[in-house]
This record gives C-alpha cells, sequence and structure tokens, in this order.
C-alpha cells in the first residue's frame, strides 16, 4: 500500500480504467489481502484462470442476480453485483472478497503494462503520453487527462469499465483515504473500517464529505472546515466522475430510476445523462433523492467548472485562447469558478470575439442553471438567508425563488440586506440574463404568451425581445405574472449597462472614450456600473447647443458627442426607465425618502414620478435635481413618457404622426398634443396626461423645450433669478408691452422669443389651472359655482365670467384683470378663439389679432356667421358693456378729455388697492376721471354695470371728441339690434321679455321691436324702469340720428333734405359750383390764348 500512496493522486484515481478481459497477472488478490487496511484474511494461491462465480461465497448471489454469460467474466460479475437494486442483499463474506478482488487490481503493479498493450495505438498518437516514464503510473494518469481524445474502441472501453470498479468504493481511491480520514470522522460520513459499511454505502461517503464541502462554501452554521488536501480529493474525484453519471456511485443509485423515467434514450458518456437529468431537475415526478444529488453536484460544479465533463471539454480551447486561466491577480481557486470562466466567456462574447457554438451552448446551459436555482450560487445562500426565510421559503423551484429575492431587492416586500443586493447584482451578471430571455426560466414561462403575440417578429433568443417586451409593459398583450418578472429582471439590468447587451454593443467605444471604461467583466471604483449609463446619458444630451450646463471637463474636450447610434440606444433606455421609477437607479437612490413621504399610496404605473413632480417643490434638493432633469428630458422628447405615448396613440396617429415620425428631441410632439387636446379622438387618459405634463411645465421654464431654446438668452438678460414659467412669462410679456406701448426703437424681446411667448400665452389660457395665481384666488369660487364644470377648454373660466357678480371679491378682481387683457388681445381669449376658429378665417383672415373681436362684431348680423360664434360675440359685447374699461376701443376714442382729470384719482390710488392699484393701469385711471366729467355718480360706483356707458348715451350731444361720439353710437347701434348687450335696459325690462316676448327669439332687434310694440299699446303695463328706459332709448336714437354721420351717398343725399337748414346748404353748395364754372371758363380762354401765339410762331 505504501507504493501506492506514493503513485500521483490523479494516476491513483484513474489507475482502475482496465479492459473488458483482464491478463492473468491481474487476477492475483495477494496483495489486497496482505494490505492491513483492506482488513482481509490471508491470502490463497489461486491460478490464472480463476474466476468469481467458482467461489462458494458468491455462487447463491451470482446465480441470483447475475446472467449466466456473464459468469465467465470477472469484470461482466463485479459490474453485475456492485450495480444491484438496493433492496437486494448480498452475502457479507461475498460482498467482502469482491472488495478484496477490487482493490488487487488498483494496486498491482503489472497495472501499467496492461495499459500499455490495450491502448497501444493511442499512446503512439498522443505526443504527451508517449513521452512519459514508464514504471510509476505516470501514463494511466496521461491516458485519463487525454480520455475525451481516444478514438481507439478497445482503450475507450478498458478505461470506462475499471473507472466503474474503482468508483464503487472510495476506499478503493488510492490516497484519498489517507487524505480525508480525519474529515470523514469528524463529519460521520461513516466508517473506515472494512465491513461496516456495503458497496452501496461507499458512494454515500464521498457523497457526504461533498456535503461538507458546500456547507463549508456557503458558510452555514456549524459547518466543519475540510483540509485542502481532502478538499482537492474531494473535486478531483468528481472531476474525474464528470464524463458518466455511473461513476458518482451516490447519485447514480439515488436517479437510477430517474434515468429510466427522463433520459432512457441518453447514451451514458461525456456527461449527457447529467445534463440530461439537470434539465428534468424541477420536474414533479423527479424524485426528491435525486434532486437533492444533482443539486450536490451542481453546486461543485460552480465551485470548479472541471467537475462538467462537457463544460470543461467543449470550452477548453476558447479558455486558452482568451486567457481565462492566466490571470494572475486572480487566486487559483477562483479561476476554476464557474462564475469566473462564465464572465470571462462572456466578456469575450460581448467584445465581438469568437468563442465557439459549442462552448457557448454549454455556457447558456449553465448559466439557466444559475437563474433556475438560487442554492447553486453560495453567495446568495450566504448573504440572502435572512431574506430567503423571511420572505421567499418554500418557492425553490424553477427560479422562484431568485425572482422573489429580486422583488425583495426592488423594496416590493420590505428592506433588503446590501450584502444579498451585490450577491444578486453579481448572479445576473454571470448568468447575462440580458442577452437571451430564455436564460431565465421563470422569465420565459410567464412571457411566453406575450412573445408569442407582441413580439413574434423577433427572432428566438434575440436580445431584443426584452426590449419589446418593455415597450409593450402596461399594454393590453402584457398579462400579469409577466410583468412583474419583467420588472424584477430588468430592475437590476438597469444598474449595471453592461447587462443590456445592444447598449453595450453600440456604446462601448463611446464609453471607453468617454466615461473611461474597462472590460466587460471589470469594474472601477472610480467609475462604477451604474454611473456609466448616467455618463452617457450627460454627453447624449446635455450639450452646450441645445442649452444645458455641462462641466469645465466637457467644455475642453472637442470630441464629447455620442454616435448615433449609441445616441439610439441611450434613448431607448430612457424610454423604458420612464416606465417605473425603480428601474432609473439614480433617481430612487435620491429620492427613496421624498417616495416614501409622499408618494406611498401611488403604486400605479408611473404615479411615482407624477407624484414627484407634483411636489417638485417639497423634495430634497438632490432629488428635486434628478426629477428635475427628468422632467425637462421629457419636454424635449416626449416620447421617453412610454405610458403617455400609449395612451395618446389615436391622437398621434390622426394629428401628429408626422411630427412623431421626424421629431428629433425638438418638443414638437407635445406641442402638436397640447393643440389638439380638445380633438374628439383624445381619449382621458391621454388628456390627463398632457394637462399633468402642463402644469409640471409651469413649475420650471426650463421644463418647457422649446420656450427653453427660444427665450434662454432673453430671460437670463431681462428676468434673471425668476424660475418658474408663469413668472417668466408674465414677465417677458410686461417686456413686450412696455416697448409697444412706448413705441421703442427696438424690442428687447428676441423675435424667436416673441412668437414663443405668444405660443405659451395662449396654452396657458386653455385651463385655469396653468395660471397658478387665478386658480389659487378663485378655487373657493370654483368648488362654490362651477364645481361640475371640467377643467380645459377655459370652460372653468368661462362659468367664473358668467357668475362675476357672485365671486369673492380676490378672484373678482383677477377676472376683472383677466378679461381687460383679453378684450385689449382677443387671441388670448380661448374660448372667443375655439368657437369662432371657422368665422375668424371666413370674415377676419386679413385682420390683426388684437382686432379679432372688433371684424367679428361687424360681421355678426351676417347670414354666413355661426350661430354659436354669434352667442360667443353677444357675451363679449355684453361684457364690453358693463365696465368701459373692458372696451379698449371706446377707451382709446375718448382719452383726449382725461389729461387733465388725471392727477387727483392717482393721488388717491394706494399701492395695494385691489380695484384700482395692481389691475389697472395709469390710462384707465385717466380715462375713468375724464368719464366722471359728465357722469359722476355713475363712475364713483365700484361695481360697475354700464352706468358709465348709459351716462355717455344720455350726454352723448355733450362728448366733444369725434371718436367718443362714434364709439357711443356704435354701442347705441348694437343694443339696438341685440338687448343682450344693453345690460342696463336688459336687466330693467328682464320681467317684462319674460312676460311679453317669450316667444320671441333674441338677435336682429327682435326682443326690442317686441319692447316697443308693448310700449306703444296702451292696454300693455310695463314695469316702470322699463318704460323709462325704453323712452330714453328712444330719444338716445333720436339723439343719434341728428350726429351719426353718413354711411353712404343716399345717406348723406336724406340728411341734407331732412335738415332745417336745407336751404342754406343747398345755396353753399349751388355758390360753390357757380365758382367752379366760371373759373373753367376763365381757364379755358387762357390756354387758349396760349396755343394761338405758339402757332403763330
Amino acid at each position: 500500500m505504501a507504493d501506492c500512496i506514493r503513485v500521483p493522486l490523479l494516476l491513483l484515481l484513474i489507475c482502475v480504467f482496465s479492459s473488458l478481459r483482464p491478463g492473468p497477472a491481474l487476477g492475483n488478490p495477494g496483495a489486497a489481502e496482505r494490505n492491513p487496511i483492506a482488513g482481509a484474511s490471508p491470502p490463497r494461491k489461486r491460478s490464472a484462470g480463476w474466476k468469481l462465480a467458482e467461489e462458494g461465497v458468491c455462487r447463491e448471489d451470482l446465480t441470483r442476480l447475475c446472467p449466466k454469460h456473464s459468469w465467465n467474466n470477472n469484470l461482466a460479475v463485479l459490474e453485475c453485483l456492485q450495480d444491484r437494486k438496493e433492496e437486494t442483499e448480498i452475502a457479507a463474506e461475498c460482498n467482502h472478497l469482491l472488495w478484496n478482488y477490487k482493490l488487487n487490481l488498483t494496486t498491482d503493479p503489472k497495472f501499467e503494462s496492461v495499459a500499455v498493450e490495450v491502448c497501444k495505438t493511442t499512446i503512439s498518437e498522443l505526443k504527451e503520453c508517449a513521452t512519459e516514464e514508464l514504471g510509476k503510473g505516470y501514463l494511466v494518469s496521461c491516458l485519463v487527462d487525454h480520455r475525451g481524445n481516444i478514438s481507439d474502441y478497445q482503450c475507450n472501453q478498458y478505461i470506462t469499465k475499471m473507472t466503474s470498479i474503482v468508483f464503487s468504493d472510495y476506499r478503493l481511491i488510492c490516497g484519498f483515504m489517507d487524505k480525508c480520514r480525519e474529515d470523514i470522522n469528524a463529519l460521520r460520513c461513516g466508517s473506515i473500517s472494512t465491513g461496516e459499511k456495503d458497496i452501496h454505502s461507499q458512494g454515500e461517503v464521498i457523497a457526504c464529505l461533498e456535503k461538507g464541502l458546500v456547507r463549508q462554501a456557503e458558510e452555514q452554521p456549524g459547518a466543519h472546515p475540510i483540509k485542502d488536501d481532502c478538499k482537492k480529493s474531494i473535486m478531483r474525484v468528481a472531476e474525474l466522475s464528470s464524463d458518466d453519471f455511473h461513476l458518482d456511485r451516490y447519485l447514480y443509485f439515488a436517479c437510477r430510476e430517474d434515468r429510466e423515467r427522463f433520459c432512457e434514450k441518453t447514451l451514458a458518456g461525456e456527461g449527457r445523462v447529467y445534463k440530461c437529468l439537470f434539465n428534468h431537475k424541477f420536474e414533479e415526478a423527479m424524485t426528491e433523492r435525486c434532486r437533492e444529488a444533482l443539486t450536490t453536484r451542481q453546486k461543485l460544479i460552480a465551485q470548479d467548472y472541471k467537475v462538467s465533463y462537457s463544460l470543461a471539454k467543449a470550452c477548453k480551447s476558447d479558455l486558452r485562447k482568451y486567457r481565462c486561466s492566466a490571470d494572475s491577480n486572480v487566486p487559483r481557486a477562483r479561476e476554476a469558478r464557474l462564475s469566473y470562466l462564465l464572465l470571462c466567456l462572456e466578456s469575450a462574447v460581448h467584445r465581438g470575439r469568437v468563442v465557439s457554438g459549442e462552448c457557448q451552448g454549454e455556457m447558456m446551459d449553465y448559466r439557466r442553471m444559475l437563474m433556475e436555482d438560487f442554492s447553486l450560487s453560495p453567495e446568495i445562500v450566504l448573504q440572502c438567508r435572512a431574506e430567503i426565510e423571511g420572505h421567499c421559503s418554500g418557492l425553490h423551484r424553477k427560479g422562484r425563488t431568485l425572482h422573489c429575492l429580486m422583488r425583495v431587492g426592488r423594496g416590493d416586500m420590505g428592506s433588503i440586506d446590501p450584502n444579498c443586493q451585490r450577491a444578486l447584482q453579481s448572479l445576473i451578471q454571470e448568468a447575462d440574463p440580458g442577452s437571451d430571455y430564455r436564460i431565465d426560466r421563470a422569465l420565459n414561462e410567464a412571457c411566453e404568451s406575450v412573445i408569442q403575440t407582441a413580439c413574434k417578429h423577433i427572432r428566438s433568443g434575440d436580445p431584443m425581445i426584452l426590449s419589446c417586451l418593455m415597450e409593450h409593459l402596461y399594454t393590453e398583450k402584457m398579462v400579469e405574472d409577466c410583468e412583474h418578472r419583467l420588472l424584477e429582471l430588468q430592475y437590476f439590468i438597469a444598474r449595471d449597462w453592461k447587462l443590456d447587451p445592444v447598449l453595450y454593443k453600440k456604446c462601448q467605444g463611446d464609453a471607453a472614450r468617454l466615461c473611461h471604461t474597462h472590460g466587460w467583466n471589470e469594474t472601477s471604483e472610480l467609475m462604477p456600473p451604474g454611473a456609466i449609463f448616467s455618463c452617457l446619458y450627460r454627453h447624449a444630451y446635455r450639450s452646450v447647443d441645445q442649452g444645458r450646463r455641462v462641466s469645465r471637463s466637457l467644455k475642453k474636450s472637442t470630441n464629447v458627442d455620442l454616435s448615433r447610434d449609441c445616441k439610439v440606444e441611450v434613448q431607448r433606455i430612457l424610454h423604458q426607465r420612464a416606465l417605473d421609477v425603480k428601474l432609473d437607479p439614480e433617481l430612487q437612490r435620491r429620492c427613496m425618502t421624498d417616495l416614501g413621504k409622499w408618494c406611498s399610496e401611488k403604486t400605479e404605473a408611473g404615479q411615482e414620478l407624477e407624484c414627484l413632480q407634483d411636489h417638485l417643490e417639497d423634495l430634497v434638493s438632490d432629488c428635486r435635481d434628478v426629477v428635475g432633469n427628468l422632467t425637462e428630458l421629457e419636454s424635449e422628447d416626449i416620447q421617453i413618457e412610454a405610458l403617455l405615448m400609449q395612451a395618446c396613440e389615436p391622437i398621434i396617429q390622426t394629428y401628429c404622426h408626422e411630427v412623431a415620425d421626424n421629431q428629433i428631441n425638438t418638443g414638437d410632439l407635445m406641442e402638436c398634443l397640447v393643440q389638439n387636446k380638445h380633438q374628439k379622438e383624445m381619449n382621458e387618459k391621454c388628456s390627463v396626461g398632457v394637462t399633468h405634463f402642463q402644469l409640471i411645465q409651469i413649475k420650471d421654464f426650463r421644463f418647457s423645450y422649446k420656450f427653453k431654446t427660444a427665450c434662454k438668452e432673453d430671460v437670463l438678460k431681462l428676468c434673471p433669478n425668476i424660475k418658474k414659467k408663469v413668472d417668466v412669462v408674465i414677465c417677458l410679456s410686461t417686456t413686450v408691452r412696455n416697448d409697444t406701448l412706448q413705441d421703442a426703437k427696438e424690442q428687447r424681446v428676441s423675435i424667436k422669443c416673441r412668437k414663443q411667448l405668444r405660443v405659451e400665452e395662449v396654452e396657458m389660457s386653455e385651463d385655469i389651472r396653468l395660471e397658478p395665481e387665478l386658480y389659487d384666488s378663485c378655487k373657493q369660487d370654483i368648488n362654490r359655482l362651477c364645481q361640475n364644470v371640467a377643467f380645459g377648454n377655459a370652460q372653468v373660466i368661462e362659468c367664473l365670467k358668467e357668475n362675476k357678480r357672485q365671486l369673492t371679491q380676490r378672484c373678482h378682481q383677477r377676472i376683472f384683470k383677466l378679461q381687460e387683457v383679453e378684450m385689449v388681445d382677443p387671441e388670448l381669449d380661448y374660448q372667443l378663439m375655439r368657437v369662432c376658429k371657422h368665422m375668424i378665417r371666413r370674415f377676419c383672415s386679413e385682420s390683426e389679432g388684437k382686432n379679432v373681436l372688433q371684424c367679428l362684431k361687424q360681421n355678426k348680423n351676417s347670414e354666413l356667421m355661426d350661430p354659436k360664434c354669434k352667442q360667443m360675440i353677444t357675451k363679449r359685447q355684453i361684457t364690453q358693456n358693463t365696465d368701459y374699461r373692458l372696451n379698449p376701443v371706446l377707451r382709446k376714442a375718448c382719452k383726449a378729455d382725461i389729461p387733465k382729470f388725471c392727477q387727483p384719482i392717482l393721488n388717491k390710488a394706494t399701492a395695494d388697492s385691489e380695484l384700482e392699484g395692481q389691475v389697472i393701469s395709469c390710462l384707465k385711471l385717466k380715462y375713468a376721471d375724464q368719464i366722471s366729467r359728465l357722469c359722476p355718480e355713475e363712475a364713483a360706483a365700484q361695481e360697475q354695470t354700464g352706468q358709465v356707458e348709459e351716462c355717455l348715451k344720455v350726454n352723448l350731444l355733450k362728448v366733444k371728441q369725434e371718436g367718443c361720439k362714434k364709439e357711443v353710437l356704435n354701442m347705441l347701434k348694437e343694443s339696438k339690434a341685440d338687448i343682450f348687450v344693453d345690460p342696463v335696459l336688459h336687466t330693467a325690462c328682464a320681467l317684462d321679455i319674460k312676460h311679453q316676448c317669450a316667444a320671441i327669439p333674441p338677435g336682429r332687434g327682435r326682443q326690442m321691436s317686441c319692447l316697443m310694440e308693448a310700449l306703444q299699446d296702451k292696454r300693455v303695463r310695463l314695469q316702470p324702469e322699463c318704460k323709462k328706459r325704453l323712452q330714453d332709448r328712444i330719444d338716445m336714437w333720436s339723439y343719434a340720428a341728428k350726429v351719426a354721420p353718413a354711411e353712404g351717398f343716399s345717406d348723406l343725399a336724406m340728411q341734407v333734405m331732412t335738415s332745417p337748414s336745407k336751404n342754406y346748404i343747398l345755396t353753399v353748395i349751388g355758390t360753390g359750383v357757380a365758382l367752379l364754372f366760371m373759373m373753367g371758363l376763365l381757364c379755358g380762354r387762357f390756354t387758349k390764348r396760349l396755343t394761338q401765339e405758339l402757332k403763330d410762331r
């Protein structure tokens, strides 16, 4: 036995690979019987033709268990008896005899000579083996190492048969017992005394040691530290039994029935049976004992890839080619780990290097294996023990436990230990499911139906399948289970840019150039994996041309732009991350506190980001910055908002498809959606999403991309330190108005900014919520008077206008100011422009924006006028006649009489006066005082309802300015056509109209004619106030007829013929005509005489 121990371990593990018919020299068991460890009885002399079947102690068992044709072959008898069923017993004496015979075979000094004879041809072909020194056992060791290249059938059978003999009993592996004696006893894996373990139990000893090795790797409580020499022996035994599952005796007996059930047609050898059983490991019919044995072997493979025969063989050349075992900085034990091999070869694949298809196939099998069973990763078992016990117990099969841990890692089921989080991230990198979704069995099964319907146009296994699934997240095609599995995986892929293979392929050059990245499986403390995408994002979007701030280092660099392909991929990732806050690592890290504080109840898709945007002012500084940057980016490319794009698909296809197809970060798509927000194709989800984005934009002018790019220089120059968009718009519009009023030679606001400013003002007028000060002032009134009115289309504003008398003072002042602005600039009157859109095109296409209402009023009674537009014009006329300040034309026409009366009112006005101070400019105050000269009592009234205008009508003949007279005449003319535009008369006669003219439709003077007939009918008794006002109107119309200018020649002739000074006028006209006649005669005589003189010459 001493000689045996001196032989190298590799040989001693393999030295039993013998031929089917061993030579006579091998038939002598004397050496075994003399071995003290074997505990055998003294040897007996036997002839060279000795047969096991001839021994009396085994004859009965052999006859009962083995076929008769095998009796003459000792090795066939050994194979028959040692592979018997567990419930079948053999005599102890026979068992002992068999063991002594096998031990003799493995330790006979003539064994090598048999190998030379049987494998003569193979040795000559293998140069490495032909040079080995004979007599020391190295030859057989070399043959075993190259057994995959042995083509000679007899030699191959020789090795295979003898291997099965040795691995049936660990004591036959020379040296194994001495190296592992202490560990076997410490772990109580069985006795090393002869007879206490039968041949079936010998495999259990090695299996017990293997389990102890696994417990030590997982650092389980109470794990026994196995000595290094024994550890190497255990791994070597596992490695040498990797090609044929018969050699792993414990697994063979544990899985014998399962092999027949699942892998009956699978040929033994080259690890094929192992792989077949691995693939069926989680089948319901798989026995628990076999599943446990398979798991133990997989864990050994995870510690040393060479325990997998097929993987080691398929990837041998690639490992050497890419130096995956030559890293001097990595300990040898780590080099052997499956994870190191996978990372090294995956790095080569991702860099575009050629890795054999056979090797890639093996890698995929083991990557899938890692994703299916978390227990194969010692780091997961060690670092995530608490999470597994607390949240994920009982979910072991088909990757469910791992996905449960991912869900915990996302924060969906409580907090997770940072070490567990890192272990999960490492495992995802090793398995690399982003490159092929099929690696993740749980995801594959959950999303199979979605892939078949939504992603059937993409080749199976293509990395873009995951992107396709993300594009259909939260759509009708997505199923709930797939949604959960997808988000759980994407959470970890989003935290390492390398795990998205398409992004890595397109951007690895840019990342190396701009972000100083290293290899695929290398990391840097200065640039961790999670920071690489942020770096790419900054270079993709943070350019000076786009008005964004950049770092000094970027300014110094001359080549900071991403390639087009990389930028497309960065946009794709941003679109995906916008679906869920947790897919954006930077956002989740910085906003964790704020998410819990403000958004804990927002659990639906996309609600968390909307919640953070709604509470932007309340967020901590770091969170506010990252949310602000993301919102700014959305304004530039709203397609990042995938949920909004899904909701708005109908409106985009109908009205904005050209913008959507051609948009390259311009903000045009959002502008198109805003403009078409009230089309019939607009659904509620899209409308709500667009309005929400508009509400977010008012918090910072940078959130409106087109406004920011058009006006950034103007804002910095004219409105510094102003952040809110509403304030910026007011600041710039005030500057434009002042420059216009003062007739400035050059406008301070650039023309491109003025154009965009107009767009922003119109958009703000559409929804009262887009003007925070107005909304806050009127919120109470809205709840009280307009609670059933929907926001948008300026409907709430219109409701407040109609209920103006019932508003609180603060809201009334704001509404009055809004009306004043709208009357000066009707384009800001959203309801008027919307309702009369087509009529403006028909009648007022050539009119300036500020004259639109005046043009509509002039064409109000046209037969082509739309009734709804006519009704809206009437409303605006009524509004104008309630207060002279809302009639800019009248105010301008009458301002000539104001200057000498202006100063006293200015002196009385206070800075904080809500009625006049902040709302009405100095010119309006001056005009109010001028009116008071003729109508002091009416002008003094705070709540004006047409009294000033009424006073002007009464004093029409006293008004000196012709322009003012003309406007008052127009007011009288309009009121004659429609009583509604005369608020004083309408109020006084409301009851009489109801009683006398209820059946008469308004407009075209019909109700006014009805009241006049009632006034002349003595049988009808009108209200005294109505009767008085009607009589006043008759007098005013007669006054107006006297002073109204002629509108045509016939009108002029009529006025002359009916004038009391008719004779005087005709005399003056006749005298003028006579004078012209006389001048013509005189001039004609003179010119005729001059012509005659010229002829005489």
